[in-house]
């Protein structure tokens, strides 16, 4: 009787041979859950502006788990104990850490569902094979969801320093070729440890983690926050909108999306998962090929936009547009498009967005010095402002047609 080999080796882009730890997490790789990843775009439409950007959340996943196991083999070097069931824990915790993002990821985050995000519906997920599994995902569960005792296992998991950050800075940063969000991996992970059960760094890495922080703030104002990228992202997020608000049942569509749109969702959070399961990017954008069509001359023209690439003009500036400045643009659409009062909100609108590269009041990402102090790396380096980018940095974006905001 053959059996199969788990053992595998995958090739990947930026790491080279990633190898498949166990039996558990090659079933978990094959499970039809996970798989659905590979139909998940991991930077939504972001491909509408960096041509390159087609990577998917099963990339970034796989990613995750291989400096995963990097970082585990690092802090045992530094005398750090770390069981081998503790082990297998993170590895699954990190694998399935975004196993719930809907279609285009963060892009329609608590669209498809509203007011569910994608943490919420990740641990349904785990919850779900959990039982399928037999209870060997239990000790994963505790790490994600943080009510495992030794803390500094969910921190590699979920903090301003883990295994998702430095995966997606340097797998985006690939993909789209922003060589500003460059990270080394490698030197941040050799510089982790352990202190007062939380996850710090050596402190002659504190220029690699400058580095970072300065790379993820110049990534998300030029790749997650570009504002052609919004514009595209946020005409998505409109058309769902618009489709939700005219829905009928005779509207094509593919018949996954239908129980999302009318909000005739199942109760128990089984049947929820196995319907959500289903749903991949594939099916939003044939309903929008469909809806270019539709009678309804808001639902039609977003979609048209959106599939001919005709994006929104995007304006950004300190200061929200005052009543009166978006009551002038819409009537201009409305004599233009002959769109009614109310459609016309679907095409200018505007939303005020707030980043900061490091937050130290969440997770601080503090150095070990050789006494055994610990210095926050805000107070610590002194070779950029660090402290400057804690600062929330808020901007005001408009979205109108580029035709409207050109007369």
């Amino acid at each position: 009787m053959s059996r199969t080999n788990k053992l595998k080796i995958l090739n990947d882009p930026i790491y080279g041979f990633i190898t498949i730890p166990n039996e558990l997490i090659f079933d978990l790789l094959e499970h039809p859950y996970f798989q659905r990843l590979r139909r998940i775009t991991q930077l939504g439409l972001t491909y509408l502006v960096y041509p390159g950007a087609y990577h998917t959340r099963f990339h970034h996943a796989l990613g995750a788990m291989h400096l995963m196991r990097k970082a585990v083999d690092v802090l045992r070097q530094k005398g750090n104990e770390i069981s081998q069931a503790e082990e297998e824990a993170v590895y699954i915790a990190i694998l399935l850490h975004d196993i719930g993002h809907g279609p285009f990821s963060h892009a329609l985050e608590n669209s498809i569902i509203p007011g569910i995000d994608h943490e919420s519906l990740s641990l349904a997920f785990m919850e779900e094979l959990n039982q399928e599994f037999d209870g060997k995902l239990s000790l994963g569960i505790q790490v994600f969801k943080g009510e495992y005792p030794k803390k500094f296992l969910h921190q590699l998991i979920s903090s301003q320093l883990d295994m998702d950050r430095l995966d997606y800075l340097r797998r985006d940063c690939y993909f789209t070729g922003v060589s500003e969000g460059k990270i080394n991996t490698e030197r941040l992970i050799t510089m982790l440890n352990v202190a007062e059960d939380q996850i710090v760094v050596d402190a002659k890495g504190i220029y690699s983690v400058e580095k970072f922080i300065v790379a993820r703030r110049l990534m998300y104002w030029q790749v997650y926050l570009h504002k052609t990228v919004l514009g595209a992202e946020y005409l998505l997020i409109q058309i769902l909108k618009r489709a939700r608000l005219i829905y009928h049942e005779d509207m094509p569509m593919p018949s996954v999306l239908r129980p999302f749109l009318s909000g005739q969702l199942p109760d128990s959070q089984k049947d929820l998962v196995l319907l959500y399961a289903r749903l991949d990017d594939a099916d939003i954008m044939a309903a929008i090929k469909e809806w270019q069509y539709h009678s309804d001359p808001a639902l039609s023209q977003l979609s048209i936009r959106l599939i001919d690439r005709d994006l929104l003009g995007v304006q950004m500036r300190e200061k929200a547009w005052t009543n009166s400045e978006m009551d002038s643009l819409r009537q201009a659409a409305v004599s233009k498009y002959g769109l009614s009062e109310e459609s016309v909100k679907f095409l200018i609108f505007q939303q005020e967005i707030s980043n900061n590269a490091y937050n130290p009041e969440k997770d601080r990402i503090q150095l070990l010095y050789k006494d055994g102090s610990l210095v926050d790396i805000a107070e610590a380096a002194d070779q950029l402002n660090i402290s400057a980018l804690a600062q929330p940095v808020i901007k005001h974006f408009l979205f109108c047609p580029k035709s409207i905001l050109r007369a």
